[in-house]
């Protein structure tokens, strides 16, 4: 069921997220069936293009990962996307309550993972790691979740239009700070020794 919903977000997202507030899918159940799976698109992808494509800066030589590198990176960042997407749900069912959500499901987790969807299938282009190809697949991908993630909270809430755009926001900011909590994160972690190892 959770892979139905996930290509009809990309098609007619209202209905979608219609659908998707009578499922009530347990978080293991949205897990199993979505997260897990579609999370593994951009680090199988990452792990690929990093150690068997590369990337080449101006005229450069090709730089790859060694393949224990990219492997760690890898896994370390498919663990950080699924820890991100329970922690983003749980501060939405957070702030629910203030936002007046007409029922006290939580919903959160799900409002999480289907928004991120669009990141989580743009994933792919992460097997050809050039940079300007990826930056724009990846702007394409970030402004479709941000129009989820408007659109949907007020249908899977159940809260009037111009409390759930207040949500919206508010959600997006808690999104962005956490993407900055992980970048400092990556700069510790690379401090102790797992970072990037290059081979020519």
């Amino acid at each position: 069921m959770s892979l139905s919903h996930t290509f009809g977000l990309l098609t007619h997202p209202d209905q979608q997220w219609k659908a998707i507030r009578k499922d009530s899918e347990s978080t293991t159940q949205l897990y199993l069936g979505h997260v897990l799976l579609l999370a593994l698109i951009p680090a199988l992808a990452g792990f690929f293009g990093t150690t068997q494509v590369g990337w080449q800066i101006g005229d450069g030589q090709v730089t790859r990962l060694s393949v224990n590198s990219a492997l760690s990176l890898s896994v370390l960042f498919y663990a950080a996307m699924l820890a991100g997407i329970f922690i983003l749900g749980k501060f939405i069912d957070f702030f629910a309550a203030t936002y007046d959500a007409v029922d006290n499901a939580p919903r959160g987790v799900a409002m999480a993972a289907y928004t991120a969807t669009p990141m989580f299938l743009i994933g792919v282009i992460a097997a050809y790691p050039n940079i300007w190809v990826n930056m724009l697949a990846g702007l394409i991908a970030i402004a479709y979740a941000v129009y989820l993630l408007y659109e949907g909270l007020p249908i899977l809430m159940k809260i009037p239009e111009e409390r759930g755009f207040m949500f919206a926001t508010a959600v997006l900011t808690v999104g962005l700070i956490m993407f900055v909590a992980l970048l400092a994160i990556s700069v510790v972690i690379w401090s102790v020794g797992i970072g990037p190892v290059y081979v020519s």
